[in-house]
């Protein structure tokens, strides 16, 4: 009869037990940090071929190093002007196996009034690294310079290519069109792996493309460079002979940040989890050979410094891109 006792003790005591173990899980403490469960499905809001597309797949497969056992599946959800990918995201609130490659457009999107969603929607992860930008044309174009562009804007039509509605270049043609002026002839495309093929075939006079989408056609003559938005030239040395369009009296300069987002509603756990492995990702040599292969600069925010970041740069965009009343 006195072994009835005792095993009353012994289930106490591992209930006790069991409910501290759960208890360590919830809170993140000990052995109970997270990790996703399965594969994590990185969503790129644009199409292949691309700067954001070529970012996403770099960024998965650098978190896939930095991570042992971690699988992450790119997924190109693109339209919009990257809209349906952000919404995909939306829909996954307080899911810890979804992240997005982002850049630029999670701010443009929200501003133009296109969207029932903001930056605040989403999980800041980290901005890893900025992509600047070069107008090209043909070599037989007319255009020898980035001046030689709004100067011709001035008295006639020039049309320029859109890697979606509101992507980077639309913020950056918009700036050249405020401190000159003109008035470009806007021509939309889904990415910036499209505009390539338009320029060359004459659907477009100008585009606007990184570095890494345009290297191959500059390398060949099969389009010229006139001028960076960046603010510094280039330090590359394919690129270091290029002036800045502010070197041309165009007072414009702007990049695109490379980085990812989680969803919104996450746990202290997960957000952890992710800032720890997006801190991995630039010590991978997979990360830097995309770096130097596409002809970026690394630049590093993580958690809540990039949430003041993306908080600065939308009010930074906001006179920009606000729509006339």
């Amino acid at each position: 009869m006195r072994a009835l006792p005792a095993l009353g003790m012994a289930a106490v005591l591992l209930l006790g037990a069991a409910a501290c173990g759960a208890t360590a899980d919830a809170g993140g403490g000990g052995g109970g940090a997270w990790k996703p469960r399965g594969d994590v499905r990185m969503i790129v809001p644009f199409a292949a071929g691309g700067g954001s597309d070529l970012a996403g797949r770099a960024i998965a497969t650098a978190l896939e190093k930095a991570q042992p056992g971690l699988t992450v599946t790119v997924e190109n959800r693109d339209g919009g002007s990257g809209a349906v990918g952000y919404s995909t995201l939306l829909g996954k609130k307080g899911n810890g196996n979804y992240l997005i490659a982002t850049e630029n457009a999670i701010l443009s999107l929200p501003l133009s009034g296109q969207v029932s969603f903001s930056r605040k929607d989403f999980t800041p992860v980290a901005k890893l690294a900025e992509d600047g930008g070069i107008l090209v044309v043909k070599p037989d174009s007319p255009y020898k310079t980035c001046t030689d562009v709004v100067n011709a804007a001035k008295s006639g039509r020039v049309s320029v290519g859109m890697s979606g509605a509101f992507g980077v270049d639309n913020v950056i043609f918009t700036m050249i069109e405020q401190k000159t002026g003109v008035k470009f002839q806007r021509v939309p495309f889904e990415s910036g792996g499209e505009l390539v093929p338009a320029v060359l075939g004459g659907q477009i006079q100008v585009a606007l493309l990184n570095p890494g989408e345009v290297i191959g056609q500059l390398r060949s003559g099969d389009l010229k460079g006139l001028c960076v938005t960046t603010g510094k030239r280039y330090t590359y040395p394919e690129f270091a002979e290029l002036p800045t369009a502010g070197e041309q009296g165009i007072d414009v300069s702007y990049v695109q940040f490379r980085g990812f987002l989680a969803p919104g509603g996450l746990d202290e756990r997960e957000r952890a989890y992710w800032e720890d492995a997006a801190k991995g990702v630039t010590r991978t040599a997979e990360f830097q050979k995309w770096l130097k292969d596409n002809y970026l600069q690394q630049a590093e925010l993580y958690g809540d410094d990039f949430g003041k970041y993306l908080e600065q740069l939308d009010t930074a965009l906001a006179p920009v891109l606000k729509k006339p009343s």
